[in-house]
């Protein structure tokens, strides 16, 4: 009987592996939203998010989980963001250090501002447990929308991502039970 219920729980695990790589988001297109926020930590992101606004599909732009020690003009630097938008239009977000402060975090800063949609920027491969710690946190009212930004992750990663999904969701399950 035991051999049989891992071999079921196995399964299970596996076809949801499967559904969880074949079903990876893709970019969002051009939505407008009040906001956008990236979540640090991954290629091409911070590029996505000031392209987003350059063309005016947000107002403001959140980095959320940017390190004490970069500046403003770092960020400008590095992502070549023209004056005119770093001055009017992006805030960086310092107090996120994983996925679930960055939802906190993004929660707050779209609270301040009064926005009822948002245009969340990460990975293919990070977008399923960045929208579940966003949509625990986000008012209910606020429209959130996936924009993910297209990358080939390595099979470990996908592993890895899996498996702290799973065990996210899992967590909230039990949360309140113990």
């Amino acid at each position: 009987m035991t051999r049989r219920v891992v071999l079921i729980i196995a399964l299970i695990w596996l076809f949801g592996f499967v559904y969880y790589n074949l079903n990876m988001p893709k970019t969002a297109g051009n939505v407008t939203t009040d906001g956008v926020v990236v979540l640090t930590g991954g290629q091409d992101r911070v590029e996505r998010g000031v392209d987003i606004l350059n063309h005016h599909l947000a107002k403001r732009l959140l980095i959320s989980g940017v390190d004490k020690s970069v500046s403003l003009k770092n960020i400008a630097t590095t992502y070549k963001i023209p004056d005119r938008l770093m001055g009017c239009c992006v805030d960086l977000g310092r107090q996120a250090i994983d996925t679930q402060s960055n939802a906190i975090e993004t929660a707050t800063w779209i609270r301040q501002r009064g926005f009822r949609s948002v245009r969340v920027i990460t990975n293919n491969w990070h977008m399923a447990r960045a929208h579940f710690e966003l949509a625990r946190s986000l008012p209910r009212d606020v429209v959130m929308i996936d924009d993910a930004v297209e990358v080939q992750p390595s099979i470990g990663i996908m592993f890895a991502e899996y498996n702290k999904y799973l065990f996210r969701r899992a967590l909230i399950l039990t949360e309140g039970h113990f």
